[in-house]
């Protein structure tokens, strides 16, 4: 089977989250599988691009509206993700250094859909199945479907995942003029309260829609950002597939980033190696709980409330426990959460900014990983704090009430609250102070979730079956 993802963001090409993980993981995993999986992504100037070699795959032109422009395609020479990865070029609207953030970002990542579009309509054989990802990439359905140029296309399955539901790509109709010729009848598939949706085409016009966790997928139907009725009426080709994680790449036995490695027989004794270092290098002290977070500083991750809960916190808990912020985002909290640095001596350090390295060494050195998203639509970081032994302490939403069952359960190993409010992460804290100084308990809870198999080999073969069953 041939299967074609289109994706903004792919690691280690250009991530700018989660979507980025799977997106480098899901194609590997399903070559190693025995199927052709293919990448395709914009062409951003990264280090990827300049650190590895590249051929000429197709060039091409055609037009955004009354802009006409060429496109080049360029394959990765080695192989070296483990799948054939593809950039699309177009001078002056890809090739830029950030993959969001620009004033023309509607009309860039168009351009980029109508490339590949128009590429893949110049194939003499045609994919499996054309897997897109994201608002940035939900228009290719549509076109697909209905475009006159693709008409060739619309007999190829189409499989629209959705990462992140609140965002949606919505444009003015205006902009109507951008995408190619197609059936005018056929304008309520772009539509919705008066604007083109991206995302809301995607999910009228893939063949079947996935979102990355079953819990966020019935969120969907009545928290999507306008589209619950949608959701709800097209409930019938929606399914929800749990994300897995790389590994290959998250493994503490074998993970270069960490100071010190460590497996499952030698976990106590590796974290407290790889917790020392790190309390060492920002002035923590060692002896206490440590509590980390890890993500971006926005109110989807309900990151205002972590200034509050974190004084609340280490005022009234007498120093018991420790805190290390690591992110980036919304600037008011970037400027309070690193304020707060030298206001509590041994007890508190936020770094802000993105750090792969050392993410990975909160992870090992971590007892505990705060997550009091409002919206987690699967969420990675609980599973990769699980991988290495760290106990999640997350709010029951989306993917984090699918992975982590709360410690007072049967075989329970994680910390579970209902609210993203500084009285719920204060009393998931003092929960996670008890549970810590029982040390036969706690080691336990450590060995319990390192031996869950949150790997893609489950989740590419019920992928697979979705794409069988479109034949």
């Amino acid at each position: 089977m041939e299967i074609i993802h289109v994706s903004a963001e792919c690691y280690p090409v250009a991530k700018a989250g989660g979507l980025g993980d799977v997106v480098g993981a899901l194609p590997k995993y399903q070559c190693q599988a025995g199927h052709v999986a293919k990448v395709v992504m914009p062409m951003y100037r990264t280090k990827f691009l300049a650190n590895n070699e590249w051929d000429v795959d197709f060039e091409g032109n055609t037009n955004l509206g009354d802009y006409f422009f060429n496109y080049t395609i360029i394959k990765e020479r080695t192989n070296k993700l483990g799948f054939d990865l593809y950039l699309v070029d177009i001078f002056g609207l890809l090739d830029r250094e950030k993959v969001y953030g620009y004033d023309d970002d509607t009309e860039r990542f168009t351009a980029f859909q109508i490339a590949v579009v128009n590429w893949m309509s110049s194939w003499e054989h045609k994919p499996d199945v054309v897997h897109c990802h994201d608002h940035h990439t939900g228009l290719i359905p549509f076109m697909m479907k209905n475009c006159f140029a693709y008409r060739n296309l619309s007999f190829v399955p189409t499989v629209f995942t959705i990462h992140n539901g609140q965002y949606q790509g919505t444009m003015d109709w205006s902009k109507s003029k951008n995408i190619p010729e197609y059936d005018s009848w056929k304008w309520g598939d772009l539509d919705w309260h008066n604007s083109i949706n991206p995302l809301a085409s995607a999910v009228k016009c893939a063949w079947k829609v996935t979102t990355v966790s079953q819990s966020y997928m019935n969120e969907l139907r009545y928290n999507s950002n306008g589209l619950e009725d949608l959701f709800e009426y097209e409930r019938g080709k929606c399914v929800g597939i749990l994300n897995g994680i790389d590994n290959d790449v998250w493994n503490p036995e074998t993970d270069s980033y960490l100071h010190d490695n460590f497996k499952l027989s030698t976990v106590v004794s590796g974290k407290k190696k790889n917790k020392e270092e790190l309390c060492k290098r920002f002035g923590l002290n060692p002896d206490l709980p440590l509590i980390v977070f890890i993500g971006r500083l926005v109110g989807e991750k309900a990151a205002e409330i972590l200034p509050d809960a974190i004084n609340s916190v280490l005022y009234n808990m007498n120093g018991q426990v420790s805190f290390l912020i690591l992110g980036s985002g919304d600037p008011h909290i970037e400027w309070q959460l690193s304020n707060m640095n030298g206001n509590y001596p041994g007890l508190y350090h936020a770094v802000i900014g993105y750090d792969e390295t050392l993410s990975h060494n909160m992870y090992a050195g971590a007892d505990f990983l705060l997550m009091p998203s409002r919206v987690e639509p699967c969420g990675l970081n609980q599973m990769y704090a699980m991988r290495y032994g760290t106990v999640p302490m997350v709010r029951s939403t989306g993917g984090l009430q699918d992975t982590v069952v709360d410690m007072g359960a049967w075989e329970g190993f994680g910390i579970r609250f209902n609210n993203a409010t500084v009285s719920d992460v204060h009393y998931s804290v003092s929960r996670a102070v008890s549970v810590y100084q029982d040390k036969t308990h706690f080691n336990w809870m450590r060995k319990h979730m390192m031996q869950i198999d949150h790997s893609w080999e489950s989740t590419v073969e019920q992928y697979l079956n979705i794409y069988r069953s479109l034949k």
